[in-house]
């Protein structure tokens, strides 16, 4: 139940920040050119968005760093496994251990600096130049993006152990994709069953 809850939560957050940003950078946009067209000067000419591209880059990097834990949790970062995938099944398994302990030990490391310098920063009068939001809010992305990636690689690591299943990302299983178009997809997807030599 908790996890469906984080996974849910997870999502709405990442969902809600890139289309947010993407309205904040549509009307910013539009009010930049719409001042210069005579008829509509008087609807845009008061309105001040110079603190647009700042908080669209504030929701870009917290998007970022939610968006690396989803990554993990679904298996869609790029890795480059050819060394692995020769190795005998043993040795595999104990590299994907060791690969999946060490993004959890890198992602804690990460989170508990960025925790301690949240911690440090809050204690502080520092604050952003035009949204004048306290920096220790927007840092706060740090750690508890990178506690959440430290998380979604132990739970990873524990389904692997368990059953040897890692989450992976096929990109022929989409509910848009009619037979034909996976049957295609998997012809010119190298490695597929299927997948022409």
């Amino acid at each position: 139940m908790f996890l469906r809850i984080l996974d849910r939560l997870e999502e709405v957050l990442i969902a809600t920040l890139i289309a947010t940003a993407t309205v904040v950078i549509f009307v910013a946009v539009v009010q930049r050119y719409a001042v210069g067209i005579p008829f509509l000067y008087p609807y845009f000419y008061g309105i001040n968005l110079t603190w647009a591209q700042e908080l669209c880059i504030y929701m870009f990097v917290w998007m970022a760093k939610f968006g690396a834990a989803y990554g993990v949790r679904t298996g869609i970062h790029v890795g480059v496994d050819v060394l692995v995938n020769r190795l005998p099944h043993r040795s595999q398994r104990a590299m994907i251990m060791f690969g999946l302990a060490a993004g959890a030990f890198f992602t804690g490391v990460v989170g508990t600096l960025g925790a301690k310098f949240v911690w440090a920063i809050a204690h502080t009068d520092q604050v952003s130049s035009d949204l004048e939001w306290p920096m220790w809010i927007i840092y706060l992305c740090v750690p508890l993006g990178s506690y959440l990636m430290c998380f979604r690689f132990l739970q990873v690591l524990w389904t692997f152990a368990r059953g040897g299943e890692l989450p992976h990302h096929d990109s022929a299983q989409t509910d848009r994709l009619s037979a034909s178009e996976s049957e295609a997809l998997a012809i010119i997807t190298p490695g597929k069953p299927g997948a022409s030599p």
